[in-house]
C-alpha cells in the first residue's frame, strides 16, 4: 500500500502561536532601530527665491538631470545588446552540444573514416566534387536561370567546361519562374538567349503530390494543388531531349545544373510528373547527385547547386551563394541587402513592403523589422533576422522583380561562332521556339507596374574544380569556431558582470551629489562676504560653447 503525503493543515491553536512570535519579531527589530537613530535623508531645500542667477542654476541642474538619463538609456541599451549576444552564443554552444550527441550516436559503431566523410557533406569540396560528378556523367547538361535575373544565374566557368570538353556534350539553358516576370520581359530575354545557345521556356511546379502531402491535406485543407502543381514546358523540353537522344543510339543522361534556388529539383519533379527529389526555400537542399530515370532511354541527374566565387560582388554573393538561416548573420549578408536595396527602383521597394521613405538600407531594414513586428528585447529592431528575411524573399518566388537584358548581343570569348553552332546541332530549333512562344502564352504574367525593376551585376563566377576552393570543412562551421566562442563567452561573462556593477555605483554616486551642488552654490551666493568669495569657480557637465552657457568666473559688484 502505497504511503499518504502528510497533510498541511495545522490546528489553530499552532498557527494563532506562530503568528503571535512573528508579532513579536517585528516589534523587536523595530525597537531596535529606534535605538540605532535610523535618520531620515536630508530633504533638498532647492533655491531661494531671493538667490541671484535663480535661472541659471536652474537651467544647470536641468540640462545635467537630462544628460544622466541620456547616459543611463545608453547604458541600458548596451546592456540589452551585450545580453543579446550572449543569447546567441549560448544557443549556438548549444546547438553544437546537441549536433555532435547525435553525431556520436550515430558513428558509435562506425569507423573513423565514415564518420570523417560524414562531417564533410556539408562542405565546399563535396559540392565541387559531386558538380564534377555530375558534368562528367552527362550527354546534355541543362543550366536553369532564373528568368528575374537570366545574366546573374550564368556561370561564365561552367559554360566554358562543357563548351570546351572536346567531347559531344551539349548546353542547355532552361529559363524557370517565368511566371514570375512581366510576359515582354520573358520574350526578350528568351530572343537575347537563343542566340547563345539553345534556351527553353519553363514554369516549374512549387508543390508535387505524394502520398505525405495528400495526409497533410486530409487534416488540414491549405494546400492549393491546382496552382502550385501546375507547370510549363516540360513537355517541350522532355520531346526535345527525346529527339536528340534517337540521334545519338544509346540511352543518355541529363545533368541539371546552376546556381542555389533557381529550381533545379523542381524541374526533375516537374518532369518525372510527381516528387521524386527533396525541394525547399532555404539554399543548399541538394547536397550530392541523385539519379532519376524518366524512361528507358533516359536518366536525368540532380546536383548541388554551384559554389560562387568568393571574389564577385556582394549583391552576386548575397543571391547566389549558399547563406544558413540558423547561423548568425555575417556582415556579408548586410552588405549583400544594401546592395540589393541599391539595385533597384526605391519608391517600387517602397510600395512592395508597403512602408515609408527611407534614406538608406540600414532605416529600410529597421522600418520593416518594426512593420513585421520583428523586435528584440527593449523594442530594438530585429536587422539580422529581417535581412536574411529580405535576401530569402528576393532568392524564392515571393518578390516578382525582373530585369533588362544587354542591349548590344557580345558572347563570351570562350563561345565562338563554331561552338555556338555545335551546340545547336541535333535540336529542332523552330519546334522548339514555336513550343516556348506557345509557354509564355498559356501562362498568367505579372504586370510591369506591379514588378520591380532590377539592375543585373552581370554573370556571376563560380568555382568548379575542387582544388581551387580555399576553406576546407563544413562551410556552416565547424567545432573550432565554436570552441571559440565558448571561450569570447567566458571572457565576456566576467567583464560583463563587473561593468554593470561599475555602471549602477557610478550612478548612485551621481544621483547622491546632486542635491548638496545645488545647496552649496546658494550658500556661496548668500552668504560670502567679500569679492574673492563672490567669484564661483566649479565646473559643471554642460559643455562650454553652447550659446546659453552661463560663465561663473566673472566678478560682479
Amino acid at each position: 500500500a502505497e504511503l499518504r503525503k502528510a497533510s498541511k493543515r495545522l490546528s489553530c491553536h499552532k498557527r494563532y502561536k506562530i503568528q503571535k512570535k512573528i508579532r513579536e519579531h517585528h516589534r523587536k527589530v523595530r525597537k531596535e532601530a529606534k535605538k540605532r537613530g535610523h535618520k531620515k535623508p536630508k530633504k533638498d531645500p532647492g533655491i531661494p527665491s531671493a538667490a541671484p542667477f535663480k535661472e541659471e542654476l536652474l537651467r544647470e541642474a536641468e540640462q545635467r538631470k537630462q544628460k544622466l538619463q541620456e547616459l543611463k538609456q545608453k547604458q541600458k541599451l548596451n546592456r540589452q545588446k551585450e545580453h543579446e549576444k550572449k543569447r546567441k552564443l549560448e544557443t549556438k554552444k548549444n546547438a553544437a552540444k546537441v549536433k555532435e550527441k547525435a553525431e556520436g550516436k550515430e558513428s558509435s559503431g562506425k569507423s573513423k573514416g565514415k564518420t570523417k566523410k560524414q562531417l564533410n557533406k556539408n562542405s565546399k569540396k563535396s559540392f565541387c566534387s559531386e558538380l564534377q560528378k555530375v558534368l562528367e556523367a552527362s550527354d546534355v547538361v541543362l543550366e536553369v536561370l532564373d528568368a528575374r535575373d537570366p545574366m546573374g544565374c550564368r556561370c561564365p566557368q561552367l559554360e566554358q567546361v562543357i563548351t570546351c570538353s572536346g567531347g559531344n556534350k551539349k548546353l542547355l539553358l532552361v529559363l524557370n519562374k517565368i511566371d514570375l516576370v512581366p510576359k515582354d520581359n520573358v520574350e526578350k530575354w528568351l530572343n537575347y538567349l537563343k542566340k547563345e545557345f539553345p534556351t527553353v521556356a519553363f514554369k516549374s511546379a512549387v508543390v508535387m503530390r505524394n502520398k505525405t502531402m495528400e495526409q497533410v491535406t486530409k487534416r488540414r485543407a491549405r494546400v492549393d494543388f491546382s496552382e502550385t502543381s501546375q507547370y510549363f514546358g516540360s513537355k517541350c523540353l522532355l520531346k526535345l531531349l527525346q529527339e536528340y537522344g534517337k540521334t545519338q543510339d544509346k540511352a543518355i543522361q541529363i545533368g541539371v545544373v546552376g546556381f542555389p534556388n533557381v529550381g533545379k529539383s523542381s524541374i526533375i519533379n516537374s518532369l518525372k510528373g510527381k516528387r521524386a527529389c527533396s525541394v525547399g526555400l532555404t539554399r543548399g537542399v541538394t547536397k550530392s547527385m541523385q539519379i532519376v530515370p524518366l524512361d528507358k532511354q533516359t536518366k536525368i541527374l540532380d546536383s548541388p547547386g554551384i559554389i560562387a566565387d568568393p571574389n564577385n560582388s556582394a549583391l552576386n554573393l548575397a543571391l547566389r551563394s549558399i547563406i544558413d538561416t540558423e547561423a548568425p548573420v555575417s556582415a556579408d549578408v548586410l552588405e549583400g541587402v544594401n546592395a540589393l536595396i541599391n539595385h533597384c527602383s526605391k519608391q517600387q521597394v517602397m510600395m512592395h513592403y508597403n512602408i515609408p521613405d527611407f534614406r538608406d538600407p540600414e532605416e529600410f531594414l529597421s522600418l520593416l523589422a518594426r512593420k513585421r513586428g520583428m523586435l528584440k528585447k527593449g523594442g530594438v529592431p530585429d536587422i539580422e533576422s529581417v535581412a536574411k528575411l529580405v535576401l530569402c524573399d528576393w532568392t524564392g518566388a515571393r518578390i516578382k522583380y525582373y530585369s533588362q537584358p544587354p542591349e548590344f548581343q557580345k558572347p563570351p570569348p570562350y563561345l565562338t561562332g563554331q561552338k555556338i553552332a555545335e551546340m545547336q546541332e541535333g535540336f529542332n530549333l523552330n519546334h522548339l521556339e514555336q513550343e516556348n512562344s506557345t509557354t509564355v502564352q498559356a501562362l498568367k504574367h505579372p504586370s510591369a507596374a506591379s514588378s520591380v525593376v532590377f539592375q543585373s551585376p552581370g554573370m556571376t563566377n563560380g568555382i568548379i574544380e575542387e582544388n581551387k576552393i580555399i576553406e576546407e570543412g563544413s562551410e556552416w562551421g565547424n567545432t573550432e569556431t565554436s570552441k571559440e566562442a565558448e571561450e569570447e563567452e567566458e571572457e565576456f561573462t566576467e567583464s560583463d558582470d563587473d561593468e554593470d556593477d561599475m555602471e549602477e555605483d557610478d550612478d548612485d554616486i551621481e544621483e547622491v551629489n546632486e542635491a548638496p551642488a545645488l545647496v552649496s552654490l546658494t550658500q556661496d551666493f548668500l552668504f560670502s562676504g567679500n569679492e574673492h568669495s563672490r567669484s564661483l569657480s566649479f565646473s559643471l557637465d554642460k559643455p562650454a560653447d553652447e550659446d546659453d552657457a552661463y560663465d561663473f568666473n566673472t566678478d560682479y559688484v
